[in-house]
């Protein structure tokens, strides 16, 4: 049949694009526009081979072979067919299995069933290389892509790419079409401390001196550990001034109380009970193929949701008071939420704690675009 077929090794693809982008092989370590990179692949395809595709088909690995967030997101796409291989540890490292063996046996069926003419395959693994000479025996030809490698060595096996009828490979600026470094977001390490109550009114003078020695508003959303250093402001009246921290981080090993753990921002509903049957089914059609799964993106979505089905525009600014905390079950339906796309997981052995960072930073940055920041005490510019 006078068509074209592309298989893909997400891994190759992903683990290339991070080494080349982010300076590491970790898939984590960048951010995929999905739609975009499979347009991409469609539109080279096309024109490489002359011929209009038949079909994309996406070879990655999952634990116990269930579907990953970015997995459902990709297999709704048009012409786009996920298959799934093993995830599995191994010495202390996540390894794939059964990925190999499945691109061989779809190669080798669509060659045998004369399915298409030209067959597109973006991977370096050399033991594809008797599923390339038995799609050349069946008259297909066979197309391979690499990805520009990082040291500006090649990244596949010699064996395949002499056994290819094509050969290219796609540059930095074809990659950064769908895919960019995710930006680190670093732990403030030196913050002025937040007050848990507004300070009295102060003469102007002394408003005006203390406003110029104040540091610089936060910029990242502080850890827990961070909290744990500051020391609190004295609170009125004096005698119950705080010792150790003064906020508390619900959804940390480690909780860290602070004085009023219940205040009034913890009285508002969760987005779930905001939310109606039909919203819940526009939300998920929404996650699988318009939200990319970046932490700072999943934070807002997330936010944005919360503050159009809350109501009353002065109840989102009772978070103010709380900032950075976010209501307990509020900010526990937030991470696991964000848990859809593959994010907090265990990443490189260990549990992602930046990706919390971003995903509430995200929140807060919503939060801010949409409720005046009312934080500042109203009496504190007020001649005494």
């Amino acid at each position: 049949m006078d068509r074209c077929v592309v298989l893909v090794d997400a891994g190759y693809v992903l683990g290339a694009a991070a080494s080349l982008l982010a300076g590491e092989p970790g898939r984590s370590r960048i951010a995929v526009d999905h739609p975009v990179l499979i347009g991409a692949l469609r539109e080279r395809a096309e024109e490489e081979t002359g011929l209009p595709l038949l079909r994309i088909y996406w070879f990655d690995a999952a634990i116990d072979r269930r579907p990953a967030p970015e997995h459902r997101r990709l297999r709704v796409l048009p012409r786009v067919t996920v298959r799934l291989g093993a995830l599995t540890r191994a010495e202390g490292r996540w390894v794939q299995k059964g990925v190999d063996a499945a691109m061989h046996a779809e190669l080798s069926e669509l060659a045998r069933n004369h399915a298409c003419a030209d067959v597109v395959l973006v991977t370096g693994d050399g033991d594809l290389l008797p599923g390339v000479a038995s799609a050349k025996e069946h008259g297909v030809a066979v197309h391979l892509w690499a990805l520009e490698a990082a040291d500006g060595d090649f990244n596949q096996s010699e064996e395949l790419v002499g056994e290819a009828d094509e050969r290219r490979v796609l540059d930095r600026a074809w990659i950064e079409r769908w895919a960019r470094p995710r930006e680190p977001v670093t732990p403030v390490t030196a913050v002025a401390p937040v007050a848990v109550l507004p300070a009295p009114p102060r003469p102007r003078a002394a408003a005006a001196a203390a406003a110029a020695a104040a540091p610089a508003p936060l910029r990242v959303i502080p850890t827990p550990k961070d909290l744990a250093g500051r020391t609190p402001v004295p609170v009125v009246p004096p005698a119950a001034a705080l010792g150790g921290p003064v906020l508390r981080w619900s959804s940390d090993r480690g909780w860290l109380d602070r004085a009023d753990t219940a205040t009034a921002a913890d009285a508002l509903p969760t987005l779930d009970r905001l939310t109606t049957a039909a919203q819940r089914w526009a939300d998920r059609e929404e996650d699988l193929t318009s939200v990319g799964g970046d932490p700072q993106e999943v934070g807002q979505v997330f936010a944005r949701r919360w503050l159009d089905r809350l109501g009353p525009a002065d109840r989102p600014a009772l978070l103010w008071t709380d900032h950075p905390r976010i209501p307990h079950r509020l900010d526990g339906e937030l991470l696991r939420y964000a848990a859809r796309f593959g994010l907090l997981a265990h990443k490189e052995d260990q549990i992602d704690e930046q990706d919390r960072y971003a995903i509430r930073e995200g929140f807060w940055k919503e939060l801010a675009a949409r409720v005046p920041d009312t934080r500042q005490p109203q009496g504190a510019l007020e001649d005494s």
